[in-house]
């Protein structure tokens, strides 16, 4: 990625005032789509829509994609329909243009298919908006080079050749029978030294790795990390090619849940950017602060409820950060392991229990060290009561048992009803376990109290 001087950002702003259009295309010239789509984000609304008009539309459209969602948004809000469909979407992958049209209103869409020139592209980007965006029918596009399991090796390469002047990379050739139905692929290796076989199902690779269009972008992703794949085939419920789907759409998708699980975790409830105004990242922030105040006024009313107990003895509550602290990191790291294993396929459903049942193994371990560590400091260094030190003690370890099981009941729960269980690692963890954490160090701590008074 180049890096824009502010020196350069000067030039570029001056070029811009003075309209020298000349000198702005050389400058543009040399720079790689995704190196302009930055140098538009230095640059206000009006800067980068001049920019933007002195591309060439092959240009134009890569720059378009490389662009932030937002900043796409604020551009081709003033666009009007026909130059959209013309500019762009005349020159984009069916992927990339659904992913376009996806972002628009619902009128704002049927204007620029209305105005897009090749019906057969057209068609093909109504057939996608029918998938959801989620899946590998929203993720896939229609180019690719598709030969016939009967035709000859000849028959083949001329075929090719024709397919392939509409696409920009060439990933695979899928080869299908008289239905359609994906039969194989063709290693281009054979095009050379197979060059007079009499039939391209000879030489074929057969059974490879497809996916239907209604299966989840998570489950897309792990095929490709699988079979180490750069492109994946379609195909229907009954078998018949649709489409493909590339590796840098996948890696999009990745980046993009990765960032979104991250913000959940984080307590925020919607996507937000370092750029966006402050009342939208107050909007999507304030919400889990909200949750989190409250959280802390139940702590204060479950404390409130307990002053006998810290009027018996007040060195209690020196250790409430403690309690607290340990719960929610405790709930964090388990949550974390879990939405980490589902994420990445090692962990499945079915084996809830079992996650259970080690999770509480693993929070037993940890529970009787931590434990034990803080007996001993509080019984040598500390110079507490025995009511106290026994309190602490049990408390950390019912606290790290429950925190343990807790944390991992959680997001497996959220995964069963089809809930992100990304929510489970952020705020919703902490303040439960730290709610939790304070009424059981209440209870053990009173009983206790009441016990060697």
């Amino acid at each position: 990625m180049k890096e824009f001087t502010h020196e350069y950002l000067e030039n570029i702003r001056n070029i811009i005032s003075e309209h020298n259009d000349a000198e702005a295309r050389r400058e543009l010239a040399d720079l790689h789509p995704a190196d302009i789509a930055e140098l538009y984000r230095d640059l206000d609304l009006e800067e980068a829509e001049y920019l933007y008009k002195l591309l060439d539309d092959d240009v134009a459209a890569d720059v378009l994609m490389e662009l932030d969602e937002d900043d796409r948004r604020k551009l081709l809000s003033n666009m009007p329909a026909e130059e959209i469909a013309k500019q762009f979407i005349d020159h984009l992958d069916t992927d990339d243009a659904v992913d376009i049209i996806q972002e628009l209103d619902e009128e704002d869409r049927d204007e620029i298919l209305s105005h897009i020139d090749d019906v057969e592209q057209a068609g093909d980007i109504i057939d996608l908006l029918k998938y959801d965006e989620d899946t590998a029918g929203g993720l896939m596009g229609t180019e690719m080079i598709v030969v016939n399991e009967n035709w000859s090796m000849p028959e083949c390469i001329k075929q090719m050749r024709m397919q392939a002047e509409d696409l920009d990379e060439i990933y695979y050739v899928y080869v299908v029978d008289n239905d359609n139905k994906l039969r194989g692929i063709l290693p281009l290796k054979k095009l050379i030294t197979d060059p007079s076989v009499s039939k391209i199902k000879h030489v074929m690779e057969v059974d490879p790795v497809s996916v239907k269009a209604d299966t989840p972008i998570d489950d897309v992703a792990l095929d490709f990390e699988k079979y180490d794949l750069v492109a994946m085939p379609v195909v229907d419920s009954i078998g018949r090619l649709l489409g493909r789907i590339t590796v840098d759409d996948v890696m999009d998708q990745v980046r993009e849940s990765s960032e979104r699980d991250y913000q959940l975790a984080s307590g925020l409830s919607s996507d937000v950017e370092t750029n966006d105004t402050m009342f939208t990242q107050t909007k999507a922030r304030l919400p889990w602060l909200l949750i989190g105040m409250l959280g802390g006024i139940g702590n204060s009313m479950i404390l409130r409820n307990f002053e006998g107990g810290f009027a018996m003895d007040p060195a209690l509550a020196l250790f409430i950060p403690l309690i607290g602290g340990t719960g929610g990191n405790v709930g964090t790291q388990s949550s974390a392991i879990v939405v980490q294993g589902l994420a990445n396929g090692s962990l499945d459903i079915k084996n809830s229990l079992r996650q259970l049942l080690k999770e509480l193994g693993v929070g037993l371990i940890n529970g009787c060290i931590i434990s034990l560590l803080v007996f001993a400091y509080n019984y040598f260094l500390g110079n507490m009561s025995m009511a106290v030190t026994m309190s602490v003690s049990l408390s950390l370890m019912a606290v790290v048992l429950f925190a343990s099981v807790f944390g991992t009941f959680v997001p497996l729960t959220l995964e069963r009803f089809k809930i992100d269980p990304a929510l489970a690692t952020g705020p919703f963890i902490s303040i439960t376990n730290d709610i939790i954490g304070m009424v059981i160090y209440m209870v053990i701590s009173t009983m206790l109290i009441l016990h060697f008074a």
